[in-house]
Protein backbone atom coordinates (compact mmCIF):
# COMPACT_ATOMS: atom_id res chain seq x y z
CA UNK A 1 0.00 0.00 0.00
CA UNK A 2 1.01 3.64 -1.06
CA UNK A 3 1.16 6.30 1.25
CA UNK A 4 0.89 9.54 -0.17
CA UNK A 5 1.12 13.18 1.76
CA UNK A 6 -0.53 15.75 0.39
CA UNK A 7 -0.27 19.64 1.76
CA UNK A 8 -3.51 21.79 2.01
CA UNK A 9 -3.18 25.36 0.49
CA UNK A 10 -5.38 26.71 3.73
CA UNK A 11 -3.35 24.68 6.83
CA UNK A 12 0.21 23.76 7.48
CA UNK A 13 -1.61 20.11 8.69
CA UNK A 14 0.04 16.97 6.78
CA UNK A 15 -2.69 15.01 6.33
CA UNK A 16 -1.47 10.77 5.46
CA UNK A 17 -3.93 9.76 2.95
CA UNK A 18 -3.88 5.65 2.56
CA UNK A 19 -4.91 4.92 -1.14
CA UNK A 20 -4.25 2.04 -3.32
CA UNK A 21 -1.83 2.51 -5.64
CA UNK A 22 -4.29 1.33 -8.90
CA UNK A 23 -6.71 3.93 -7.65
CA UNK A 24 -4.55 7.16 -8.05
CA UNK A 25 -4.71 6.91 -12.36
CA UNK A 26 -8.60 6.64 -11.75
CA UNK A 27 -9.10 9.95 -9.63
CA UNK A 28 -6.70 11.57 -11.64
CA UNK A 29 -8.41 11.25 -14.89
CA UNK A 30 -11.74 11.40 -13.45
CA UNK A 31 -10.11 15.02 -11.81
CA UNK A 32 -9.10 15.97 -15.38
CA UNK A 33 -12.87 15.20 -16.79
CA UNK A 34 -14.70 16.86 -14.25
CA UNK A 35 -12.79 20.19 -15.11
CA UNK A 36 -13.16 19.78 -18.76
CA UNK A 37 -16.83 18.89 -18.19
CA UNK A 38 -17.17 22.43 -16.06
CA UNK A 39 -14.97 24.34 -18.34
CA UNK A 40 -17.19 23.59 -21.62
CA UNK A 41 -20.72 24.27 -19.52
CA UNK A 42 -19.08 27.53 -18.40
CA UNK A 43 -18.04 28.33 -22.22
CA UNK A 44 -21.47 27.13 -23.45
CA UNK A 45 -23.44 30.00 -20.85
CA UNK A 46 -21.15 32.63 -21.91
CA UNK A 47 -21.58 36.04 -23.92
CA UNK A 48 -20.21 35.48 -27.83
CA UNK A 49 -17.87 38.56 -27.22
CA UNK A 50 -15.57 40.44 -25.21
CA UNK A 51 -15.05 43.74 -24.54
CA UNK A 52 -12.42 44.61 -26.44
CA UNK A 53 -9.42 46.90 -24.96
CA UNK A 54 -11.39 50.91 -25.16
CA UNK A 55 -10.44 52.67 -27.60
CA UNK A 56 -12.42 55.64 -26.70
CA UNK A 57 -13.28 58.12 -29.02
CA UNK A 58 -11.17 56.49 -31.85
CA UNK A 59 -12.81 58.67 -34.73
CA UNK A 60 -12.27 62.68 -33.07
CA UNK A 61 -11.20 65.38 -34.97
CA UNK A 62 -7.42 66.02 -35.20
CA UNK A 63 -6.03 69.70 -35.01
CA UNK A 64 -6.67 70.79 -38.52
CA UNK A 65 -8.90 68.40 -39.66
CA UNK A 66 -11.97 69.84 -41.71
CA UNK A 67 -14.75 67.88 -42.34
CA UNK A 68 -17.10 68.67 -45.36
CA UNK A 69 -21.22 68.94 -44.23
CA UNK A 70 -22.06 66.30 -46.07
CA UNK A 71 -20.54 62.66 -46.97
CA UNK A 72 -20.75 61.62 -50.46
CA UNK A 73 -19.73 57.50 -50.17
CA UNK A 74 -18.52 56.88 -54.04
CA UNK A 75 -16.47 60.11 -53.74
CA UNK A 76 -14.24 58.02 -51.09
CA UNK A 77 -14.77 54.35 -51.70
CA UNK A 78 -13.32 53.63 -54.83
CA UNK A 79 -10.65 50.27 -56.27
CA UNK A 80 -7.13 52.08 -55.69
CA UNK A 81 -4.15 50.41 -54.64
CA UNK A 82 -1.41 53.21 -56.25
CA UNK A 83 0.82 55.07 -54.33
CA UNK A 84 -1.20 58.33 -54.22
CA UNK A 85 -4.18 56.60 -53.18
CA UNK A 86 -6.26 58.10 -49.94
CA UNK A 87 -6.49 54.84 -49.18
CA UNK A 88 -5.14 51.06 -50.77
CA UNK A 89 -8.51 49.28 -51.12
CA UNK A 90 -8.20 47.00 -53.50
CA UNK A 91 -11.46 44.97 -53.60
CA UNK A 92 -15.13 46.61 -53.18
CA UNK A 93 -18.26 44.05 -53.04
CA UNK A 94 -21.21 43.95 -55.67
CA UNK A 95 -23.53 44.45 -52.74
CA UNK A 96 -21.80 47.37 -51.24
CA UNK A 97 -21.49 49.30 -54.48
CA UNK A 98 -25.22 48.50 -55.11
CA UNK A 99 -26.91 49.40 -51.53
CA UNK A 100 -24.21 51.63 -49.99
CA UNK A 101 -21.81 53.55 -52.71
CA UNK A 102 -24.53 55.26 -53.92
CA UNK A 103 -25.32 56.76 -50.29
CA UNK A 104 -24.87 60.32 -49.06
CA UNK A 105 -24.69 61.17 -45.42
CA UNK A 106 -24.69 63.97 -43.31
CA UNK A 107 -21.37 64.45 -41.77
CA UNK A 108 -20.95 64.24 -37.87
CA UNK A 109 -17.71 63.67 -35.14
CA UNK A 110 -18.84 60.51 -33.20
CA UNK A 111 -17.13 58.05 -31.00
CA UNK A 112 -17.04 54.44 -31.32
CA UNK A 113 -17.15 51.45 -29.00
CA UNK A 114 -15.25 47.98 -29.68
CA UNK A 115 -15.92 44.53 -29.03
CA UNK A 116 -14.27 41.17 -29.97
CA UNK A 117 -16.14 38.03 -30.95
CA UNK A 118 -14.78 34.97 -28.86
CA UNK A 119 -17.17 32.47 -30.40
CA UNK A 120 -19.02 32.07 -33.81
CA UNK A 121 -21.96 34.60 -33.73
CA UNK A 122 -24.54 35.90 -36.29
CA UNK A 123 -25.46 39.02 -36.63
CA UNK A 124 -28.99 39.13 -35.09
CA UNK A 125 -26.70 37.58 -32.17
CA UNK A 126 -24.22 40.32 -31.66
CA UNK A 127 -26.96 42.77 -32.02
CA UNK A 128 -29.30 41.52 -29.68
CA UNK A 129 -26.20 40.64 -27.38
CA UNK A 130 -24.71 44.51 -27.36
CA UNK A 131 -28.26 45.86 -27.84
CA UNK A 132 -26.76 48.58 -30.45
CA UNK A 133 -28.53 51.51 -30.09
CA UNK A 134 -27.41 52.94 -33.20
CA UNK A 135 -25.92 52.36 -36.45
CA UNK A 136 -22.42 53.36 -37.54
CA UNK A 137 -21.94 55.47 -40.89
CA UNK A 138 -20.30 55.23 -43.93
CA UNK A 139 -18.21 58.64 -43.23
CA UNK A 140 -17.31 56.46 -39.44
CA UNK A 141 -15.47 53.95 -41.68
CA UNK A 142 -13.95 56.37 -44.17
CA UNK A 143 -12.07 58.25 -40.93
CA UNK A 144 -11.43 54.63 -39.25
CA UNK A 145 -9.68 53.91 -42.80
CA UNK A 146 -8.06 57.21 -43.73
CA UNK A 147 -6.13 56.38 -40.12
CA UNK A 148 -4.59 53.62 -41.46
CA UNK A 149 -4.73 53.58 -45.28
CA UNK A 150 -2.17 51.07 -45.94
CA UNK A 151 -2.98 48.82 -43.44
CA UNK A 152 -0.94 50.39 -40.57
CA UNK A 153 -2.12 49.13 -36.55
CA UNK A 154 -4.66 51.06 -35.27
CA UNK A 155 -8.50 50.45 -34.03
CA UNK A 156 -9.34 48.37 -37.13
CA UNK A 157 -7.60 45.24 -37.00
CA UNK A 158 -5.21 44.65 -40.22
CA UNK A 159 -4.28 40.88 -39.67
CA UNK A 160 -6.81 39.53 -41.81
CA UNK A 161 -9.02 39.43 -39.15
CA UNK A 162 -12.70 40.89 -39.91
CA UNK A 163 -14.17 44.42 -38.67
CA UNK A 164 -17.83 44.60 -38.59
CA UNK A 165 -20.07 47.84 -38.67
CA UNK A 166 -23.86 48.05 -38.92
CA UNK A 167 -24.87 50.15 -41.16
CA UNK A 168 -27.67 51.78 -43.05
CA UNK A 169 -27.75 51.62 -47.04
CA UNK A 170 -29.26 54.12 -49.10
CA UNK A 171 -32.31 53.00 -48.92
CA UNK A 172 -32.47 53.27 -45.92
CA UNK A 173 -32.25 49.84 -44.62
CA UNK A 174 -30.30 47.91 -42.49
CA UNK A 175 -27.08 46.07 -43.32
CA UNK A 176 -23.65 44.64 -42.08
CA UNK A 177 -19.96 46.18 -44.15
CA UNK A 178 -17.41 44.24 -43.48
CA UNK A 179 -13.90 45.52 -43.54
CA UNK A 180 -10.69 43.40 -44.10
CA UNK A 181 -7.21 44.01 -44.48
CA UNK A 182 -5.95 41.70 -47.27
CA UNK A 183 -2.40 42.70 -48.11
CA UNK A 184 -2.51 44.59 -50.97
CA UNK A 185 -5.23 46.63 -49.52
CA UNK A 186 -8.42 46.72 -47.97
CA UNK A 187 -11.76 44.48 -49.20
CA UNK A 188 -15.19 45.83 -48.27
CA UNK A 189 -17.94 43.82 -48.48
CA UNK A 190 -21.63 43.98 -47.97
CA UNK A 191 -24.57 41.92 -46.84
CA UNK A 192 -28.22 42.52 -45.34
CA UNK A 193 -28.50 41.94 -41.68
CA UNK A 194 -30.14 38.17 -41.01
CA UNK A 195 -28.52 36.29 -43.28
CA UNK A 196 -26.96 33.19 -41.70
CA UNK A 197 -23.53 33.83 -41.88
CA UNK A 198 -21.96 33.53 -38.78
CA UNK A 199 -18.71 36.03 -38.47
CA UNK A 200 -15.65 33.71 -36.82
CA UNK A 201 -14.26 34.17 -33.29
CA UNK A 202 -11.39 37.27 -33.43
CA UNK A 203 -13.87 39.41 -35.29
CA UNK A 204 -13.90 43.05 -34.28
CA UNK A 205 -17.22 45.08 -33.75
CA UNK A 206 -17.80 48.73 -33.92
CA UNK A 207 -20.48 50.15 -33.00
CA UNK A 208 -22.12 53.53 -31.09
Amino acid sequence: MAVISCRSTATPTMRRLGLNSYLVPVLLIWAVSATAEENKTDDDRSSPVVPNVGIGCSLKRKTGEVEAETFVAREHFKEDITPTAQVRISWLGATFVRRFAVTVETAGNRCLRTYTLKKPSKDNEIIGELSIPDETKLADIWRLLRRQPNGESGALQSNSAPNILFVRDAMGAPGVVDVLWAGAGWEIGASPIGKQRRWPPGTRVFFH
